[in-house]
This record gives structure tokens, C-alpha cells and sequence, in this order.
């Protein structure tokens, strides 16, 4: 059939369209309900919208597997000697004039399509059916960019295997925006890289740098690239300080505020110098104080301890090399947290207190087990977000891991104001959503992953302390975390609370003493 069998489905398609048009707008042949033609127009718009969704993936697909098929047959038909270079150009500019993009854009639309065809198979057949986005595939494609074969084949397995397990509640990568999931699949590369994060970082420390690039109305962007724990103590204290200046007489809003501390910053220390008759003669050009790290580091013991290299967790990034937290707890960060790791599966053990406030304990393990906001796609960091009773207090809530959530300040104000609800947590899960519509929408689960022992450490360790064995190609699932403990009196770094006598042992094997 050919063409005439090309033109024809696409003509099916403008026809498809036609129709999906028709029932937008309320003139399809039948209302979407008859009892309420309101509600169910609203309703069936949401019903198009994911639907359409479903079906621009599947095309983005197509258009992967046809922009490399053109590619195989041009260079298959490309004249005797003809240079691969110059092969490589004529396909970028045929495929950019087809879909009208800039050769740039042509050659990085064909690095991804290429990637997808030829080494991520489980990524593209989730794109030909519709369950992530061409964002998501490009994601996946940009991190698998500099793995092996068989780093890249594990890495989608991870995300797109059906027989990985994985938390029943837990979103799948097509239930979030690409960009969380851009987050997720670079914290499992940082993890699962053949070379270590220590090395990579010692390299693209070396690129550190500064960058400007002019804007529209009279406006510019000046960016850094920088070690990322100075890159988060620096926005974090941005934060602070906007937070700091708002109230009723600050007409700035927080990104203003944000934006003015950022050019005082780097343009003075932030005073003025006088003149003894008070005028000003300008400006203390001074360096202002060194900036402190306001973060949440979770680091595995042994890495701490400088036994391992294992990354480290920056909250609000993501792993860092175990050298920079070291250097964190060392220089005396602000607002780090030492933060005791089940050795079997990685995940934090439980902190907090049965009672109305929220203590500091508290806030901490919300900020470890959600770490954004957890309505579905929020990236808002746990420093800016507000601890939140799922039941509230004066209906039977109790103030517990499982009945806290901590929204930022945006989704707080649309729990409270409008028809959206948080659904039940637990004490490693957040709360998901639900909707006016009745629609429910999963909350994204932190990546936690058993630390790395090293053999001399296992050897030492007794038999039943060992890290669990993997069964069947799977590990043995964790235990219910036990009920929330009541907090002892005072503030310690860390409450470290055994689920079993074992556990108990473990601590004392590593730690000694009680």
C-alpha cells in the first residue's frame, strides 16, 4: 500500500481529531452525562486531555523509529566515499527542515532517537504505548548518554521493568513530570556509575564557572555552576533571608526578596559606608561572612567514617561524593543531621513524638521520608514546607509520622480552600491525592538503596547481622516499621531506636557501647 496507506491512517487521525474537537466544545452526538451535561463536559475534557496525552507520546515514538529509518536508508544510499561527517549533517538538515526545529535541535532530537532505538528498548516501547512522555524518554536517554551497555540496560530496568519491585503506592515514572523524574533516574546513575562520584566530581569541579546571557526588556540572566552543597547553603540562605523580611509592610514578594539579597550579595557585603555629615560615599565592598550549609545531609556510616566512598544524600539535590559531606560534618554545618540507615535496605529509621507539636524530630524524618512537597510533581524543598496533620487534631488525628504530611505553602492553601484532599501515609510513604473530580494522583517515594559493606566489615559481622540475601532475583521486602515512639526528654543529632535485638546489636557492633 505504501503511501496511499500512509495518507490514509493520517487522514484517520484528522478525522479522529475532528471529532475529539466537536466533543470539546459540547457538540458531540451525546452529552458526556445527561443528569449533569456540566460536570460531565468537565469531566470528559480531563478524559481528552489524558488520552491525548497518551497518544502525542505514541506518535513522538513514531517519529523516533521514522527519523532513524530515514537516517539508516541516507547513509545506505549516501555515495561511495562520501564522509560519515558529512552523512551525518545531510540527515540533520533533512529531518530539521521536515519538522521545521534548527540543526541543533535536529541533531539532538536524532542522539535521542538513536539512543532509543538502539539501547533502550524497554524506554521506547513505554513511549510507542503511551505511559511516559518524550520528555521522560528524553530524560532517560540523557542519562544513559555516558553508561556502558549494560549500565544503560539496568538503569531502564530499574525504572521500566515490570518485575522490579517497588512500593505498592509509589508513582510510576509516567505518573510524574519529567523533570522529577530526571531527578530519580540521576540519582540512581550517581549511584550505579561504573567510575565514582568521587572521581567524576573532582573533574567537573574543574568546570566551576560563572555564566550571563542577556534577556528580553532590559534584563539578564547571571548563572553558576558550582559544587552542589555551596549551590544549595547558598539558595538556602537566599531563602532565609527573603523569608525574613516579609510581613505586612514588604510589598516584594519572596522571589523579588530572593533576587534583591542575590545582587546584594555579590555586588556588596550588604552596607553602606558614611560620611561623618551622613551622606553616603558608598559602599563596603567587603566579602560578607562565609556562607553556612542549611541542609539536610543523610550519609551511610561507613562513608562517614571514611571506610567507603558511598555518595551521600544533599536534601533537595541529590548524591553528592562522600568526601563533601565529610567536609560538611567536619567544617560544622549549620543544619546537618546525622541520620542512622537500616545497613539492609537503606531507609532512615523513625524519629518523633506522640503529641500536638510537631517537634524538630519530627519535621526532620518528614523531611527524609517525602523530601519535596509531596503532591504529585511539586519540587517545592522540605526547607520551604509546613508540617501538616492529614486528619486534623480535633477529629481523632494523631501527631504521627503516618498522619503528617508537609506540603509547601502553596498545596497547604489548596488543601484547605478548595476540594483537594491528601490520602493516608505511612512512616516511609507520603501521602498521595485526591482530587475534586475524584481522580487519584500517587506521591512520588524516595529512592532509598541498601549501603555498600565492604567485605572486611561483612566478614567481621556475625551471620545474622549480614545485609539480607537476594531470593528469586529479589530482596527480601522490609518490615513494618513498628509504631511511632515517644521522644525522651531533649534534642539529640540523631534517635536511633532498634526494631529487634539484632538491630540493637548491629548499633552496638558499629558504634560500641549501649
Amino acid at each position: 500500500m505504501g503511501r496511499e496507506a500512509v495518507a490514509g491512517a493520517f487522514a484517520d487521525i484528522r478525522a479522529a481529531l475532528a471529532v475529539l474537537n466537536a466533543e470539546v466544545d459540547g457538540c458531540g452526538s451525546e452529552p458526556f452525562s445527561a443528569v449533569d451535561p456540566l460536570a460531565g463536559l468537565a469531566d470528559g475534557s480531563l478524559d481528552i486531555l489524558a488520552g491525548a496525552a497518551a497518544v502525542e507520546a505514541g506518535v513522538a515514538g513514531l517519529k523516533a523509529r521514522a527519523a532513524m529509518k530515514y537516517a539508516g536508508t541516507a547513509h545506505a544510499l549516501a555515495p561511495p566515499g562520501m564522509p560519515v561527517q558529512a552523512q551525518e549533517m545531510a540527515v540533520a538538515a533533512e529531518i530539521g527542515c521536515v519538522l521545521a526545529i534548527g540543526p541543533r535541535a535536529a541533531s539532538a532530537f536524532l542522539a535521542v532517537s538513536h539512543a532509543l532505538t538502539s539501547t533502550l528498548p524497554l524506554t521506547l516501547a513505554a513511549l510507542q504505548a503511551g505511559t511516559i512522555s518524550w520528555q521522560h524518554a528524553r530524560g532517560m536517554a540523557d542519562e544513559a548518554a555516558t553508561l556502558d551497555a549494560a549500565g544503560a540496560a539496568a538503569l531502564e530496568a530499574h525504572f521500566l521493568d515490570p518485575d522490579t519491585p517497588r512500593p505498592a503506592g509509589a508513582a510510576t515514572i509516567g505518573e510524574m513530570p519529567a523533570y522529577r523524574f530526571r531527578h530519580k533516574a540521576r540519582t540512581w546513575r550517581e549511584r550505579h556509575h561504573p567510575e565514582s562520584l568521587e572521581k567524576r566530581h573532582t573533574k567537573a569541579v574543574a568546570d566551576r564557572r560563572v555564566e550571563y546571557s542577556p534577556d528580553q526588556d532590559g534584563m539578564a540572566w547571571l548563572s553558576a555552576y558550582l559544587p552542589a552543597h555551596q549551590a544549595m547553603a547558598g539558595w538556602n540562605r537566599l531563602n532565609a533571608l527573603a523569608r525574613g523580611m516579609q510581613g505586612p509592610h514588604e510589598a516584594r514578594t519572596l522571589t523579588q526578596l530572593r533576587a534583591d539579597h542575590f545582587a546584594s550579595a555579590i555586588l556588596t557585603s550588604g552596607t553602606s559606608t558614611s560620611s561623618g555629615d551622613g551622606a553616603e560615599t558608598g559602599t563596603d565592598l567587603t566579602p560578607s561572612s562565609r556562607i553556612r550549609a542549611q541542609v539536610l545531609v543523610t550519609v551511610p556510616v561507613l562513608a562517614l567514617m571514611g571506610v567507603t566512598d558511598e555518595p551521600a544524600m544533599l536534601d533537595g539535590y541529590g548524591p553528592i561524593p562522600a568526601s563533601m559531606a565529610r567536609d560538611l560534618v567536619a567544617n560544622g554545618a549549620d543544619a546537618f543531621h546525622r541520620v542512622l540507615v537500616d545497613p539492609r535496605d537503606g531507609a532512615p529509621l523513625e524519629i518523633g513524638r506522640t503529641s500536638y507539636r510537631v517537634t524538630k524530630a519530627m519535621r526532620n524524618w518528614l523531611r527524609l521520608r517525602d523530601g519535596t512537597c509531596p503532591f504529585p510533581g511539586c519540587s517545592n524543598p522540605s526547607l520551604d514546607n509546613e508540617a501538616d496533620h492529614l486528619l486534623a487534631w480535633h477529629h481523632g488525628g494523631t501527631t504521627g509520622i503516618s498522619n503528617l504530611g508537609q506540603p509547601c505553602p502553596k498545596h497547604h492553601k489548596l488543601r484547605h480552600t478548595t476540594g483537594w484532599t491528601p490520602t493516608p501515609a505511612t512512616t516511609n510513604q507520603p501521602p498521595g491525592w485526591t482530587s475534586p473530580t475524584g481522580r487519584h494522583y500517587k506521591s512520588e517515594h524516595q529512592d532509598w538503596e541498601p549501603p555498600h559493606w565492604p567485605q572486611p566489615v561483612l566478614s567481621a559481622m556475625p551471620a545474622h547481622l549480614k545485609p539480607r540475601e537476594r531470593r528469586n532475583g529479589q530482596e527480601h521486602q522490609p518490615k513494618p516499621y513498628p509504631p511511632m515512639p515517644a521522644e525522651p526528654g531533649g534534642h539529640a543529632d540523631y534517635l536511633y531506636i532498634p526494631r529487634s535485638p539484632g538491630e540493637e546489636s548491629l548499633h552496638r557492633f558499629l558504634y560500641g557501647g549501649s
